[in-house]
């Protein structure tokens, strides 16, 4: 390709506009100017033709003789390339990446400098403002304390450390940077290789997470939540891997133990039905039919007295007969035979009408069914009914209650709403004092439902309860 004439190569620099290109005579002066250092700098070529470069440089760099330095360097290097402050016309500062080049002419005479300023401000800027965030981020890295957060090499040794790891797991930085990670694993896991198959595994998914035994450096154990990410530079090669660690000791501990509050609360629950179905049955196949059986022996016996005497027989036969009447409310409320023989509407309807007439209650029973619970779930859930109009009576001052059931997510979901004075307790959390609604939720939550009270005071409460189709789902 032929090379530019001199004409064409002086049209090319004098329009190139993200380049200032300019020539010094030997002593530093201006002596040409293109339109890039029209627009970098300020000046049009008339105003600076002539003057010394060193007018582009910020005064404490002048006292300090950087303008001839920097000839003094080109010449005897052949050039020089430097970033730095330099100034505008109007007296505002750029940040210029600057190459002064030393000329010669084909005799080896020095003819002066070549000098190519870039405006590199908006680069800085960015790039100061990428270093302050990576400091920033590595300084948020490096202080927190609730996790461990360091990073391995590709081969599974730590190359950084932070406060948190030093919390957690007993090492300082010193004593752990350049051990393999797998020191924190128990000897069962290393001999299982479970720390190689961890880094395989995020080496291959991108990430891996895992919860298990951790062993910090006294040798005791903490249960961990690990999230391990594989790391990868800009182009494609790996660098390693990233490692955050969570002690979940206290959570793990906490969990445990409500799960077994929750299966002893069940037990109780399953105990207290068990034994409200012996009595019932036996009220009801003892009790109830040894009375029945006496008062109809009364009833045949003041047939046969005389009529003085009679009276008094329909007066106890009555007081009988009015026993009975109790009992059978009691053998009611103890375990409903509605329930076992007809099922939950029939046997929630049974006890709206037996009880809510007396309490001076108007109410509403709405259902849509589709599925019918299961037995547990439909003694809880009368239960948890039950309780919630028990409260109803007590405290609400309500003049009307509606219960609602429906089928939903493969459960049935329970409402109990009421147009009363309502309260100041809502959510999930009945509160210390309150022992019906902390019941209501556990016998709830037992069953591995869930349980919620919304109420505005002057609005009225709803109580809502979902309970699964089997005992063995959960929410």
């Amino acid at each position: 390709m032929d090379e530019p004439a001199g004409d064409d190569l002086g049209l090319l620099v004098r329009g190139v506009l993200d380049y200032a290109i300019f020539m010094l005579d030997p002593t530093g002066r201006v002596v040409s100017w293109n339109a890039g250092a029209e627009r970098i700098k300020g000046y049009r070529a008339e105003e600076i033709i002539g003057q010394h470069f060193s007018v582009f440089y910020p005064p404490e760099e002048i006292a300090a003789r950087k303008p001839e330095r920097e000839l003094e360097t080109a010449l005897i290097d052949g050039r020089l390339e430097d970033e730095g402050w330099r100034l505008r016309k109007d007296g505002t500062r750029f940040w210029a990446n600057v190459v002064i080049t030393a000329l010669f002419d084909d005799a080896g005479n020095h003819r002066g400098f070549g000098k190519v300023t870039r405006d590199m401000t908006e680069r800085r800027t960015a790039e100061q403002a990428l270093r302050e965030s990576e400091e920033r981020f590595r300084l948020l890295v490096q202080d927190v304390v609730d996790y461990g957060i360091f990073m391995l090499d590709p081969g599974g040794r730590i190359v950084s450390w932070n406060a948190g790891a030093q919390r957690i797991k007993g090492y300082r930085a010193e004593e752990i940077i350049g051990q393999h990670f797998s020191v924190f694993y128990p000897p069962e896991e290393i001999a299982a290789r479970k720390p190689e198959r961890e880094l395989e595994t995020a080496l291959i998914d991108g990430r891996l997470e895992d919860e298990g035994w951790r062993l910090r450096k006294d040798g005791t154990r903490f249960w961990a939540n690990v999230v391990i990410t594989a790391l990868f530079d800009d182009a494609g090669n790996h660098r390693g891997f990233g490692k955050v660690t969570r002690d979940m000791t206290e959570r793990r501990t906490a969990e445990r133990a409500l799960v077994q509050r929750s299966r002893l609360v069940g037990h109780l629950v399953d105990a207290q039905e068990v034994e409200r179905r012996r009595i019932a049955w036996d009220v009801h196949d003892d009790s109830i039919q040894s009375m029945v059986a006496v008062g109809m022996r009364l009833q045949l016996l003041a047939d046969r007295l005389p009529e003085e005497h009679r009276e008094g027989l329909y007066t106890l036969d009555e007081s009988v007969r009015a026993a009975v009447g109790r009992l059978r409310t009691l053998v009611s409320r103890l375990r409903p035979p509605d329930l076992d023989r007809h099922g939950l509407v029939i046997a929630l309807a049974g006890h709206l009408e037996e009880v809510l007439p007396g309490w001076g209650l108007e109410y509403t029973l709405r259902h849509d069914l589709t599925a019918e619970p299961t037995s547990e779930a439909a003694v809880t859930g009368y239960r948890i009914c039950q309780e919630a109009l028990t409260n109803v009576h007590k405290h609400a001052r309500a003049a009307r209650v509606e219960v609602s059931l429906s089928t939903v997510d493969r459960g049935t979901l329970f409402r109990v709403t009421d147009d009363g004075v309502g309260t100041a307790v809502t959510g999930t959390d009945p509160g210390r004092d309150h022992f019906g609604l902390i019941e209501m939720r556990e016998r709830a939550e037992s069953a591995h439902g869930w349980w919620s009270m919304s109420s505005r005071p002057g609005e009225g409460t709803s109580v809502e309860f979902w309970l699964p189709s089997a005992p063995d789902e959960q929410r």
